[in-house]
């Protein structure tokens, strides 16, 4: 009987053991764990600098302020009533503040309530909440004459960025700080995070190629928070006559640029959704050639084509709708590709240029000189016209790439 238990007993032992064996193996005390502390940040929810009121609003008591605002300056905030998060608009929210006089408010590209075209000249005019004057950014007036900055104590900055150079929110971001730097004004930028901070790449901008889609030596996908990138306009001495802005930025909290985040409002008309965000980098290269990039469709940034591709299957038509009231190739039937299901993307993809450079009929017909303000250089466009393949191309960006990195190290926050 005895024996019989000890025999057991030994053959549980021996299981147990070699059990114990196969599970250091397969789990070493070295290995990296799957989810890493820079991928996510566990259990915690990101707050932006807006939600993040106690940091800024006593700075504002008793002052007169302007805000760049738009649709996506929001706050979220919880009720004593109801448990589920709710959101107020930034403007709101100091408006209401018996102890804050908000004077007026400044709107970028897309307007304040960010439904206007790209491109389209936004008018001054009259929040019909508030009752504030809406003094436009975009248009003839991009940078707020020291007229409209009269009797301002304090400016407040806050607009969700993409990362991407061709953004028109970070050129807002400059001229503010400059006007603001030139009438000796205070500005606070209110953090937020950049939903393609997880990588770096594209051509630098060459100076000779600076336009308002593009002011700064910096690459087409370049890492950094808007806080941040204020911070380095700043550092860098990229405003006129190298004046430098006072500035503050109340920054983001559990975030790193490794985090993904999910914007809860879109940031324009044409990026609806996460996966246009990250592909917008890669696929706004096309808003300089004949090939459309979904503007009129449900899938802008996530399709492109254009009626005279070869050896394409997908189809499309653009039609006008919000944000799009002259698509480009308006009610014509375009083949293209359908980009919507793909894979997130770490990188500025340029095959899909390439390719449909290579299937377009007329070659010569396939970029508009806009392409090179988007680049912001000419090689690129060159580079594809000689047939360089993607791995050519990327090749030559490394070594300016790496100095950028260096520049940019100096101004990260996270």
């Amino acid at each position: 009987m005895i024996y019989k238990y000890l025999k057991s007993t030994y053959l549980f032992l021996f299981i147990w053991a070699n059990f114990q064996m196969i599970s250091c193996a397969q789990s070493p005390k070295n290995a990296e764990p799957i989810s890493k502390k820079s991928d996510h940040i566990i259990n915690k929810t990101i707050k932006t600098g807006a939600d993040r009121t106690q940091l800024y609003i006593p700075k504002l008591f008793g002052k007169n302020v302007a805000i760049v605002a738009n649709q996506t300056s929001i706050i979220q905030k919880k009720s004593t009533f109801n448990p589920e998060i709710t959101s107020i608009h930034l403007v709101d929210y100091i408006h209401n503040s018996s102890k804050i006089n908000v004077t007026k408010v400044f709107a970028p590209e897309h307007g304040f309530r960010g439904k206007a075209d790209a491109g389209e000249i936004i008018k001054n005019g009259i929040d019909t909440k508030t009752k504030l004057p809406i003094i436009s950014l975009y248009g003839k007036n991009k940078k707020p004459s020291q007229k409209q900055l009269a009797g301002i104590d304090i400016v407040i900055f806050d607009i969700q960025d993409v990362g991407a150079r061709f953004y028109t929110y970070i050129s807002t971001l400059h001229y503010v700080m400059e006007a603001c730097a030139e009438a000796n004004i205070p500005l606070i930028i209110l953090d937020r995070p950049n939903p393609n901070a997880h990588y770096i790449d594209g051509p630098i901008l060459e100076k000779e190629h600076k336009s308002f889609v593009g002011m700064h030596p910096v690459p087409v996908v370049y890492g950094m928070t808007i806080g941040e990138y204020g911070k380095m306009i700043n550092g860098e001495f990229w405003l006129k006559n190298k004046i430098k802005c006072d500035l503050t930025v109340i920054p983001l909290k559990n975030y790193t640029h490794t985090t993904k985040y999910k914007l809860p409002v879109k940031p324009s008309p044409n990026l609806p959704n996460e996966t246009s965000i990250n592909l917008y980098p890669s696929l706004c290269f096309f808003e300089g050639t004949n090939i459309s990039a979904g503007r009129g469709t449900n899938k802008q940034f996530q399709i492109y084509g254009a009626p005279n591709l070869k050896n394409y299957t997908f189809k499309f038509t653009p039609t006008p709708n919000e944000g799009a009231k002259f698509p480009k190739h308006n009610n014509k039937v375009c083949l293209g590709e359908d980009l919507s299901k793909n894979n997130y993307i770490s990188e500025l993809k340029l095959s899909w240029l390439l390719k449909a450079y290579q299937n377009t009929a007329n070659k010569k017909d396939f970029f508009i000189p806009f392409f090179t303000k988007l680049a912001g250089t000419k090689k690129l466009q060159q580079q594809i016209e000689n047939g360089l393949t993607v791995e050519e191309i990327k090749k030559s960006w490394q070594s300016d790439l790496i100095n950028f990195k260096s520049i940019r190290n100096q101004y990260l926050i996270y």
